[in-house]
């Protein structure tokens, strides 16, 4: 367990490249246990490279990444994984001529055959549709429908730490709305930790207990949900000129 007032997932001076281009210039972020984390900036702004980098990929250069007060910067991917962090990457990135059944199947191999039905009934009851497709392979399935998938999927590992990476992606507001709500209520009925990245800067931080503004590789706001939504640079800059 982690201890009373320590983040669950805590990250301090990381410094991440590609070549010699450096994406990530010193971020320090905390996710404290049962919060929901959103993560907001432009594109090209370093938020992925963020989330990458908490599975090792790219490697921080410098920094130390903790989980439940383990150093894990050095953790090779799968074993990260192992630690009960699952991650819906930006892009789905679903296996296509798998059926949705078997793309479940994938994301339980980390916790092996024991939960597997009540795991599976659990992502059931969040996405229907996913039940009334479970034979379908996935890249026949329409947008939303890969999107609950990809969550789906990470869910199937019992997670303790999600991490989202822009889970409204192309998708219409309707459906953006209701995986936003799926998310809601697994931070609420499943007490489960989410860090989110997305360009959906009302969304998310309506939705987030605590957020943070990413430019160029660097931290440059922090602070509730709420309190971000109302700081007119934020509004101007993400919330189509404050008109929300």
């Amino acid at each position: 367990m982690t201890a009373p007032g320590q983040p669950l997932l805590s990250l301090r001076g990381i410094k991440a490249y590609y070549g010699s281009v450096a994406a990530l210039k010193g971020v320090d972020v905390d996710v404290n246990e049962g919060e929901i984390v959103a993560l907001i900036g432009a594109n090209g702004a370093g938020k992925s490279t963020l989330m990458m980098t908490v599975f090792g990929s790219p490697r921080a250069r410098e920094g130390r990444i903790c989980f439940a007060g383990r150093d894990i910067t050095a953790l090779p991917t799968h074993e990260v994984a192992k630690l009960r962090i699952a991650q819906s990457p930006e892009g789905r990135r679903i296996f296509s001529r798998m059926t949705v059944m078997e793309n479940l199947q994938i994301g339980a191999t980390v916790t092996g055959a024991g939960d597997f039905d009540a795991d599976l009934d659990r992502v059931f009851a969040l996405f229907p549709r996913l039940r009334d497709r479970r034979h379908q392979r996935g890249g026949t399935l329409s947008g939303g429908e890969q999107q609950m998938l990809a969550i789906g999927r990470a869910l199937m590992s019992r997670p303790r730490l999600i991490l989202l990476d822009e889970p409204s992606l192309g998708l219409a507001p309707l459906l953006a709305q209701q995986i936003f709500a799926a998310i809601r209520a697994l931070n609420e009925r499943d007490k489960l930790t989410v860090f989110l990245v997305e360009q959906n800067a009302y969304h998310a931080l309506k939705l987030a207990h605590r957020g943070y503004v990413m430019v160029n590789g660097e931290i440059t706001l922090q602070g509730s949900g709420r309190e971000l939504l109302q700081r007119p640079e934020i509004r101007a800059a993400y919330l189509e000129g404050g008109t929300r």
